[in-house]
């Protein structure tokens, strides 16, 4: 963990773009009591083409507008082409917008083969090729390996190619066992990777739901976790107190090894994210001091 200790902390939140008028008002809350919080960035997932596409844009040109945050669209590589990739990113260069997550994204439906981009180093590689250093670059890392990958060695090659590509930054797949975190970033340093791998945090609102991602993503729910959270049935309130005790220690366990930060996977929602904020002390000191353990929290 020495490489990361040694870089400063980013933390950031992250939103998927609304597809009602009554989400865009909920995600218009949300962002509003986050960005209190002075985030370095509020960053938007992104669908390939189409109307998903357009809703990602519309979002991450409000919040760089309204809020006074960067904000930082997810681009996704599969199914894409040269031309549809150089021409968002030159509307988001003309929005003001320098800070990208680049992805390699999943196949479009009715597809037969990736397109021109097959992984997300070449999407790295041409943004850096077109643009330069203008936009600050974020990949994807999986501490628990992509579910994709042949084996651990493949997986991190393929980060390692996104790194040598340009990527400023990494953040993580979720994760609720630190040790995934702390022996994929002892494996990085080994392959001579340096730059922040910052954790990918998921509050656990909904338990049916995060099951469903978690079989989706390979992302692993510890055995005890899973039948803790059982037995609370449709007691939400219960859980989610839980929930937020659970990652709460999770976080300050990673900020206390040197993790470089925290990236909050929201679902739109601002409720635990801030609760978990506040148990780690972030609303009260300087972001980059935190880690005294406050609010009863131990571990």
């Amino acid at each position: 963990m020495e490489s990361q200790a040694r870089h400063p902390r980013i933390f950031s939140f992250e939103f998927f773009p609304p597809k009602t008028s009554e989400g865009v008002d909920k995600l218009h809350r949300t962002r509003e009591r986050l960005a209190v919080l002075r985030p370095r960035f509020f960053s938007v997932t992104f669908g390939a083409g189409g109307s998903t596409r357009d809703r990602t844009f519309e979002t991450v040109v409000d919040i760089q507008q309204r809020s006074g945050i960067d904000a930082a669209p997810h681009l996704s590589c599969i199914g894409s082409t040269p031309e549809s990739i150089r021409e968002i990113l030159h509307q988001y260069r003309e929005h003001g917008i320098r800070h990208i997550v680049a992805l390699r994204g999943d196949m479009p439906s009715g597809m037969s083969g990736p397109g021109h981009f097959r992984y997300a180093n070449e999407l790295v590689e041409f943004i850096r090729s077109e643009h330069g250093d203008h936009f600050r670059i974020e990949v994807a890392c999986y501490p628990e390996f992509h579910p994709q990958a042949d084996n651990a060695d493949a997986d991190l090659a393929n980060f390692k190619r996104k790194v040598e590509a340009g990527a400023d930054s990494a953040i993580t797949q979720y994760f609720y066992n630190p040790d995934a975190y702390f022996r994929f970033v002892d494996d990085c340093e080994r392959l001579g990777i340096d730059l922040p791998i910052v954790p990918g945090i998921m509050p656990i609102l909904n338990f049916k739901q995060l099951a469903r991602f978690s079989d989706a993503c390979g992302a692993e729910i510890p055995r005890w976790l899973r039948k803790r959270l059982e037995t609370f049935g449709d007691d939400r309130e219960s859980m989610r107190a839980f929930a937020i005790d659970v990652v709460t220690e999770l976080c300050f366990d990673l900020l206390e090894a040197g993790a470089p930060g925290l990236h909050f996977y929201t679902l739109n929602q601002a409720a635990s994210s801030t609760a978990i904020w506040k148990n780690l002390g972030l609303d009260a000191q300087n972001a980059d001091t935190a880690g005294t353990r406050v609010d009863g929290v131990e571990g």
